[in-house]
């Protein structure tokens, strides 16, 4: 049982854009929306505790299909949806993105791949002094869920917030949530977090 520890981890906000969020946008999903109170909760106590606050964004281009296996799955992709120079890429406004924060620009559902994420964890906190991401965002059954199993296969600890992230069913929500559970890390609750953050280090409900 590995222990959740503030001063070894980052908070990484996956695809939290007015575009996967606000109703009536491309790709709405509204458990992320519903949750964004739970999320802001994760964000204030990450900061508080000087845990890096890292926002990915799912950015596509209208220049060229960047991610042509994505857009056949879902063709909408092809004219519309997190745009390059659109405010369909900003992080809402509900989780206060900050300058100070950490951002991640991403054309896979992996945040790691292709991306600075893995420089980022590296250096952020002094040379290779992260070794857990605490995963929260949307959506819960593919961006955060791929990022969480490459987080896993680089040997970092994976605390997935299972009251901060957002599916587009409970059904996706929950089949993630046990996968996580049973092979890549642990699925912990916002107190479970809030508490590992306030305290430094604990082995509790972990």
């Amino acid at each position: 049982m590995w222990n959740f520890d503030a001063t070894t981890s980052v908070l990484l906000m996956v695809d939290m854009q007015r575009d996967f969020v606000e109703a009536g946008r491309p790709m709405e999903v509204p458990m992320a929306r519903e949750r964004i109170p739970q999320m802001r909760q994760l964000v204030d106590g990450a900061r508080a505790a000087g845990v890096p606050v890292i926002f990915t964004q799912h950015v596509l281009f209208d220049q060229f299909n960047v991610s042509p296996l994505e857009s056949s799955n879902n063709p909408l992709l092809l004219t519309e949806g997190m745009r390059d120079g659109t405010d369909g890429i900003e992080i809402v406004d509900g989780l206060d993105p900050r300058a100070e924060d950490h951002y991640v620009r991403k054309h896979r559902y992996d945040a790691f791949y292709n991306t600075n994420l893995e420089v980022l964890l590296n250096t952020v906190r002094g040379y290779r002094n992260v070794d857990t991401l605490v995963i929260a965002g949307t959506l819960t059954e593919v961006c955060c869920e791929s990022t969480a199993r490459s987080a896993f296969m680089r040997d970092y600890k994976v605390a997935f917030a299972g009251e901060s992230t957002g599916a587009l069913s409970e059904t996706a929500q929950t089949a993630t949530l046990d996968a996580i559970t049973r092979y890549f890390g642990r699925v912990l609750s916002n107190a479970e977090i809030l508490r590992g953050f306030t305290e430094g280090s604990t082995e509790a409900g972990l």
